[in-house]
């Protein structure tokens, strides 16, 4: 019976954490600035203990909370490989992401410049493959290689930071997503 209940509180420990990486991504993709922890906790319906039990600080949860969408875009890229077409969503996704979740990206620029770049290889190797496929099938320019992906991340992110407040910063954003993928999609 004692290894039956620490399963359940195992199991439960997982769904705390995964609310509370699930309330993390809502909070930073809010567009007003707000007290992430408590929030957070609020959200994930947990007290602030179990919240600081599970990430002890706010680059603990940052980087929990990047984590968590890198494994979501390789699951998303590796799905897309084989079926070229779908690869102009999901670079748009990715792309919106950077200004949908801005409070997200600015605290990743808080983190090790050395975690920063493998985060951004690890995003970059997820979207090779597909990349490759949609050039292999013509639906992207040939002359593309996968670092150009980060400079259209740096383009679409300068955009959006570019105005003085959060609406017209989506907007402007996503006027700049239309006009890169226009100039990557033949």
């Amino acid at each position: 019976m004692l290894y039956g209940a620490q399963t359940a509180r195992r199991r439960d420990a997982q769904r705390n954490r995964a609310a509370i990486i699930t309330a993390a991504s809502e909070v930073l993709s809010g567009p007003e600035p707000t007290a992430l922890m408590p929030e957070v906790a609020r959200r994930a319906g947990v007290g602030q203990a179990t919240l600081y039990r599970h990430f002890p600080d706010r680059h603990a949860l940052t980087v929990a909370v990047i984590g968590h969408h890198l494994q979501e875009l390789e699951t998303a890229a590796a799905a897309s490989t084989e079926r070229p077409a779908l690869f102009r969503p999901l670079l748009r996704h990715v792309l919106h992401s950077l200004i949908a979740m801005r409070p997200l990206v600015l605290l990743a620029q808080r983190i090790d410049p050395g975690a920063r770049r493998r985060y951004i290889r690890r995003a970059i190797a997820a979207l090779s493959p597909p990349l490759r496929k949609a050039q292999e099938s013509g639906y992207v320019r040939h002359d593309l290689v996968p670092d150009d992906l980060i400079l259209l991340f740096t383009m679409v992110r300068g955009a959006a930071e570019a105005t003085g407040d959060v609406v017209t910063g989506l907007v402007a954003g996503d006027r700049s997503i239309d006009l890169v993928l226009d100039g990557v999609f033949l």
